[in-house]
């Protein structure tokens, strides 16, 4: 059924600052990830507002991107957890000291461990910020990333999560930063083109003719996919025609584990209900054409963009009320949550949504612009007052 749309206008400007400031982001590789893409997010927000933007990893596919956008990137491997991380304490002190930073910001813990100790040799000192990503097993190896001047967390889960395992924490120094979604990337109420639906439906043709659900995760056990095969089935059983979409599940070195949610899936009697894809580019549009975007993770995570790009987009979104998307269906999209692991809930509220789906405003938090605007600040705030020599 379709969702009612609601007029949206949204202008967004660049940030600016008082100073110039000199910015160096920290973190294993420039790869793919939700910490890699912050760090791009952050870069391109920096040179925007005439800052200088470095970031120091062991390269990847995203390098390039980087420096079309007008960031620096320095090679140095600081992210191998081993001992010979070690050695690299001298040589990122000796680039630190050649860029001269006023803020180190690392993203993970082994360049936050690294960065830590290559500061404490440097005069005057740049200040040192960390984001929390993730809700990393707590303990010494974790709490590096609770040490920052200001200490960033990406959703009140993360905050909560941080301020429980590590009580001796500064809580003032400790802000949370949701990460963002571009609107214009994912357009209230967009619809794909005739051709790519063609086209998608072409090479899917199992997927036509009946309400899609789409999983959007990769290929491991954490993820949720025998449980959307579970609400297949379920749904099947109750006489509501729908299809699957497990989009990522097919990586290299996964194989196992697909052909296990393959015979799942063929034990549930679903097999020709259920289509397994590798990662697609064309993320916004698959959602576009879903009638339920699907987040069941069977642990919590620290954040959960695709509720938001999907909710971004006018879609419905399902998932399990716990974690960052837990948190952000509560905000967003209560009519979307459902007890952790509870497949008859899950079957239940599926098949409310496909028949009568509460309207979805347009966003008015979870904007890329907000979260660049935020961490700038953070910058600023902390380059305003002089470095201790």
């Amino acid at each position: 059924m379709p969702i009612a749309v609601v007029p949206q206008e949204l202008v967004t400007e660049p940030v600016t600052s008082a100073r110039r400031m000199t910015v160096v982001q920290l973190l294993p590789a420039l790869e793919n990830g939700g910490a890699e893409r912050s760090t791009l997010e952050v870069s391109r927000a920096l040179v925007a507002a005439g800052h200088r933007s470095v970031v120091v990893s062991a390269g990847g596919r995203l390098v390039g991107r980087l420096e079309r956008e007008g960031g620096e990137h320095i090679a140095l491997d600081i992210g191998s957890k081993s001992l010979r991380s070690l050695a690299r304490i001298g040589t990122l002190r000796r680039t630190l000291s050649e860029v001269d930073p006023d803020i180190v910001h690392a993203r993970s813990r082994v360049p936050a461990w690294i960065a830590w100790y290559a500061l404490r040799g440097m005069h005057p000192r740049p200040y040192f910020v960390t984001t929390v990503h993730g809700l990393n097993s707590p303990g010494r190896w974790s709490r590096i990333m609770t040490r920052g001047d200001r200490v960033i967390a990406v959703s009140q889960t993360v905050h909560d999560f941080v301020l429980s395992h590590y009580p001796r924490i500064d809580a003032s120094k400790l802000s949370v930063i949701p990460r963002g979604i571009d609107p214009e990337a994912f357009p209230y109420g967009y619809r794909p083109e005739n051709a790519w639906r063609d086209a998608f439906f072409a090479e899917f043709p199992q997927l036509a003719g009946a309400p899609l659900l789409t999983l959007p995760a990769r290929g491991t056990r954490l993820k949720g996919h025998a449980d959307a095969i579970a609400l297949i089935a379920g749904l099947s059983e109750r006489g509501v025609d729908a299809r699957l979409f497990l989009m990522g599940i097919v990586e290299p070195g996964r194989e196992a584990y697909l052909k296990e949610m393959q015979a799942l899936a063929r034990q549930r009697g679903v097999a020709d209900l259920v289509v397994f894809s590798p990662p697609r580019n064309d993320v916004r549009d698959v959602f576009a054409v879903s009638d339920l975007v699907l987040q069941l993770s069977n642990r919590p995570e620290s954040f959960g963009r695709t509720v938001v790009e999907a909710l971004s987009l006018c879609r419905p979104v399902l998932g399990y009320a716990h974690g960052g998307a837990g948190e952000l269906l509560a905000e967003l999209y209560p009519a979307g949550r459902v007890p952790v692991g509870d497949l008859d809930k899950l079957i239940d509220r599926a098949a409310e949504l496909l028949g009568r789906a509460p309207p979805i405003a347009p966003l008015q938090r979870y904007r890329l612009a907000d979260m660049q605007e935020q961490v700038l600040n953070v910058y600023a705030d902390l380059a305003a007052t002089p470095r201790s020599k």
